[in-house]
């Protein structure tokens, strides 16, 4: 991008007249590969990414159940992840990794040097919970070995890892992150018995009740004491999606000032409310919570508290969300479901309502989670950048149908949303991907191996 450019010099010419420009998105929070064959899901699911705006897609990726259904070291399960990948993304893509055993900690420094990989995950319910719902069998699910403990100590071990990573790697030292999935297994279990044994509740207000807001909490303040107790600079706290969420996110910044925290939202847990009409197909970890909850969620956004917006895109098909035979028992659905082809459109739509400057859906989009994850060439409009571009009609007045996306799931719990705003067209490092509707080319999306 440069001032003055002659149209006479260019290979092609696009009349973006009446369309909104902003910076390709960088969906920070994306899960390819979760539900589907990898391979397959990178190609049908990063069309829904161009489909939305999205040029950047980090996905999160672990050994264990789900994904590759894998374990061992990453020097051996990562070879296969790119392999899966190659070719086939219509976007640019990196992953976020999470430790998930000794072995994995030990592997941090060569992950950051030899795979770009600088950010990582702790799913700290998992040494409680599967991933639906309450599990016996932690080692089965997690594929590690019986000697080996998903708990508050591995959470503190995996933070000395990257703490010392950080020192080896101080060029990387603002691009090195741990991201932290913030509830707590043992009320989740105890509340979901309670839950369960109450008729008074179903649907997406009962499994908000099973993981209440208050687990958020208690998880963000052990996370937050811990990241003090390692001097582990960069924390980012994941969708959160409740008051007690936010304040206790807001509460430790206080405390540890000297902790470089992130703070994210996704775009479910702004549009969708324990009230949605598409009911067991919005059911998300963590749960979609009650009005008053997304309203503070907004109110947040609208005073700075949150730093981006992203989607937590996990594609599962419709045939998988819901029981055939009790679909309306939301503690037999799957937890997650897609939405990055809606970020930007959703955002503008209501955030204009609320008086959200459009700089500020830039930042919260693409801006800020590409400086924190290691992404100099993206997030922004400008000279020396890649030419990520999104063009976005604020006039377009449409209601969305699961029938129109790209994705391959089936379904959308957005189902019916009317939206006054619309993405028309995505250019990808100065190449036109997505236009009017239709994906174009084949999958030209590159591994962003960090720093990028």
């Amino acid at each position: 991008m440069e001032p003055n450019l002659d149209p006479d010099s260019s290979d092609e010419v696009y009349d973006g007249a009446n369309k909104l420009a902003f910076p390709g998105l960088v969906d920070a929070h994306m899960h390819t590969g979760i539900y589907n064959p990898l391979d397959q899901d990178a190609i049908i699911e990063s069309r829904a990414a161009a489909m939305g705006g999205v040029t950047s897609s980090l996905n999160y990726m672990r050994t264990g159940g789900y994904y590759l259904n894998k374990g061992g070291p990453y020097k051996d399960f990562m070879p296969e992840v790119f392999s899966l990948s190659e070719n086939n993304f219509f976007v640019d893509y990196a992953y976020h990794l999470a430790p998930m055993d000794q072995t994995h900690i030990k592997e941090i420094p060569s992950l950051i040097e030899d795979f770009g990989v600088t950010s990582f995950k702790i799913f700290m319910f998992y040494g409680g919970h599967g991933l639906h719902g309450a599990s016996s069998s932690q080692h089965e699910f997690l594929m590690i070995n019986e000697d080996e403990k998903y708990d508050i100590a591995h959470f503190e071990f995996v933070m000395r890892g990257i703490e010392k990573a950080i020192g080896m790697y101080p060029d990387k030292k603002d691009d090195i992150s741990l991201s932290l999935h913030c509830e707590t297994a043992e009320i989740m279990a105890a509340y979901t018995k309670m839950v369960q044994a109450d008729d008074s509740l179903s649907g997406l207000k009962a499994y908000s009740a099973s993981r209440p807001p208050h687990s958020e909490g208690l998880a963000i303040f052990i996370a937050s004491y811990l990241a003090n107790e390692t001097n582990l600079p960069n924390i980012n706290l994941l969708h959160l999606t409740s008051k007690k969420a936010v304040d206790a996110a807001m509460q430790m910044q206080t405390v540890f000032p000297h902790i470089n925290f992130r703070r994210e939202v996704t775009i479910g847990h702004l549009i969708l409310d324990v009230d949605a009409p598409t009911g067991n197909f919005a059911k998300v970890n963590p749960p979609i919570r009650p009005r008053e909850d997304v309203e503070y969620l907004w109110d947040s956004v609208l005073n700075g508290d949150i730093d981006w917006i992203c989607s937590d895109h996990a594609c599962c098909k419709h045939e998988d969300k819901v029981d055939s035979e009790d679909a309306e028992n939301v503690w037999l659905a799957k937890s997650g479901f897609g939405g990055t082809e809606y970020l930007l459109s959703a955002l503008v739509s209501e955030g204009l309502k609320r008086g959200l400057s459009l700089n500020k859906m830039a930042e919260l989009t693409s801006l800020n989670p590409a400086r924190r994850y290691g992404l100099r060439q993206k997030g922004d409009l400008e000279i020396g950048l890649d030419a990520d571009v999104v063009l976005l009609d604020p006039n377009a007045t449409w209601t969305i149908k699961a029938e129109e996306s790209e994705s391959g799931q089936g379904y959308t719990p957005f189902e019916g949303q009317e939206l006054n705003a619309k993405v028309t067209t995505t250019f990808l490092r100065g190449n036109r991907i997505y236009d009017n509707g239709e994906v174009l080319g084949e999958p030209k999306g590159i591994y962003l191996k960090r720093p990028y």
